[in-house]
């Protein structure tokens, strides 16, 4: 049996938040392969290579990570920076995909 994964105000020990970063990081990537997959449906989806840069909805996806991280007590800027590293990672991605779908 595994030691359950304690909310960081209970963690006593380095091993208590270890375990618990261990989790979380298993967590985010899950999340990340649901996020990938839905950029593989997005390039499956556009009819055009060009569709799949769009500023406008970038700005919108770093501005509401940013309100929530805001609302959550989480350094806006921190947060700013890791999504727009997700997002152009994600485009990325998308432009691969949409290559190997219908380049």
């Amino acid at each position: 049996m595994t030691d359950p994964i304690l909310p960081p105000d209970d963690c006593r020990s380095m091993a208590d938040v270890r375990a618990g970063v261990d989790a979380t990081d298993a967590a985010l990537v899950d999340l990340l392969g649901r996020r990938f997959g839905y950029m593989r449906a997005a390039a499956r989806i556009k009819p055009s290579r060009d569709d799949v840069r769009d500023e406008a909805r970038k700005a919108e996806v770093i501005e509401a990570a940013c309100t929530a991280a805001l609302d959550a007590g989480l350094p806006a800027d921190v947060i700013a920076a890791l999504w727009d590293r997700l997002v152009e990672a994600s485009i990325a991605y998308e432009l691969e995909e949409w290559d190997r779908l219908k380049g």
